[in-house]
């Protein structure tokens, strides 16, 4: 056992050069390895997605390639791959590839969140928890951290503003492995560094992150085989609740139109989209006053993952609810009530509050990354008490997907966002 763990400590030398080109025709781009001086040790990434995976990072230092007449993002716009000793503010054990990723996926959120302070915790590339609010950084993301109390243990935190004392607190009240901003107040960095391997860095482009949202980069999967396949970018284009479209279908000569939205509903509508954007397909996400209720992430099925994210809403408000009251995890409190009759009470008021509340679901909204190809995953939104509804639309079966919100009672809404937002 002492074995393993030494191999989640040990640094891989990694064995790539120091510059590495992509050449589109006759345009070329010129990347750099990023290495920092940590304890007096030259120091690229820790290691790749495990820990005998050697990797390395590079940042686009000269040049610049295009397609289609589209100039796509290189150098001068850096992030992650930007990142000096300067701005590592503390190492902890210094980064690897999936703390990198996963902060990388919170900026591809927040690219498109620049309106209010917003919070994004990640785990394995996906967000567990987001919000946003008018009320401070702070706010948003302790909202981010009750929607998913235990995802968030060892996550990523990325956030839009600049971190103060209040944040720092809440940072601290749990074990995060990365924290990345815009800036971080002096009282709050000191009092984020009493956590001596937290991964502490500052990122100065996420003042202009917005900027980027409608620049494509050149986005590259390798295949098994040693090939590639490159594609544009994904790029949202609902930025504002005017871009979203009326749900509308015919059947038989028959035009059916969904009830549009309120602006509340429209407003988290925004909201849920922008996190789609980060999360892995298949997906179905709850949003609700500005925060995830739910995210149903990498399912076969449409409504596998309106199941799956059900699931995870009535166990994670349970677990609040334990967590807050008894100061237990919904798992630690079941463990305890097997022994502990007072505590089997408390368990089973825990879990009917739960039920009662539909596990805040009731009165949120949702969004799918893909069209429905069948009423089921709507009417089991529905059931849940779902308001609101955007999907990209285009199913042989949208009819049957607008009668189904204007058959229920309270009618509920439905938008088309136009395009899909699948991630692999």
């Amino acid at each position: 056992m002492s074995n393993l763990k030494d191999m989640y400590k040990t640094l891989q030398q990694d064995p790539f050069p120091g510059e590495l080109a992509i050449r589109l025709g006759d345009k070329e781009l010129i990347f750099r390895k990023r290495t920092w001086e940590i304890d007096g040790e030259t120091k690229g990434l820790r290691y790749g997605e495990n820990p005998d995976q050697p990797a390395a990072l590079y940042e686009p230092v000269s040049g610049g390639v295009e397609a289609g007449g589209v100039e796509l993002r290189g150098p001068g716009k850096g992030l992650v791959s930007a990142i000096t000793e300067e701005h590592m503010l503390q190492a902890g054990k210094h980064p690897g590839k999936i703390n990198l990723t996963d902060v990388d996926n919170g900026l591809n959120i927040l690219q498109y969140l620049a309106a209010k302070p917003a919070a994004v915790i990640l785990k394995h590339n996906n967000p567990c928890g987001a919000a946003w609010t008018d009320k401070g950084i702070a706010e948003a993301l302790r909202r981010a951290f009750d929607a998913d109390r235990i995802a968030a243990f060892g996550g990523a935190i990325v956030l839009n503003r600049p971190v103060d004392m209040a944040c720092a607190k809440v940072i601290n009240s749990a074990y995060f492995e990365v924290v990345a901003a815009p800036k971080f107040a002096p009282d709050a960095l000191a009092e984020l560094k009493t956590k001596k391997n937290l991964r502490i860095i500052r990122i100065p482009g996420i003042e202009t992150l917005a900027e980027l949202g409608s620049e494509p980069f050149l986005d590259i999967k390798s295949l098994v085989d040693g090939g590639v396949i490159v594609q544009f970018s994904f790029r949202n284009r609902i930025r504002t609740a005017a871009d979203f479209l009326p749900a509308k279908a015919e059947k038989d000569g028959t035009e059916l139109i969904a009830r549009a939205p309120s602006k509340a509903e429209a407003d988290d509508l925004l909201f849920a989209w922008a996190v789609e954007a980060g999360v892995t397909s298949n997906s179905v996400l709850f949003v609700k006053d500005g925060a995830t209720v739910a995210i149903g992430t990498g399912e076969q099925d449409r409504v596998g993952c309106v199941q799956l994210a059900v699931s995870k809403a009535y166990t994670k408000y349970a677990d609040l609810l334990a967590f807050e009251e008894l100061g237990k995890s919904l798992f630690e409190l079941k463990l305890a009530a097997r022994e502990d009759p007072s505590l089997a009470d408390k368990l089973a008021d825990i879990e009917r509050r739960t039920r009662e509340a539909k596990s805040g679901l009731q009165g949120s909204v949702a969004v799918s990354d893909g069209f429905f190809p069948f009423r089921d995953g709507v009417d089991l939104c529905i059931e849940q008490g779902v308001r609101a509804i955007a999907q990209p639309g285009g199913s042989i079966r949208d009819h049957e997907i607008i009668r189904a919100v204007n058959e229920a009672s309270p009618q509920v809404a439905m938008v088309f966002t136009g395009q899909r937002s699948f991630k692999h």
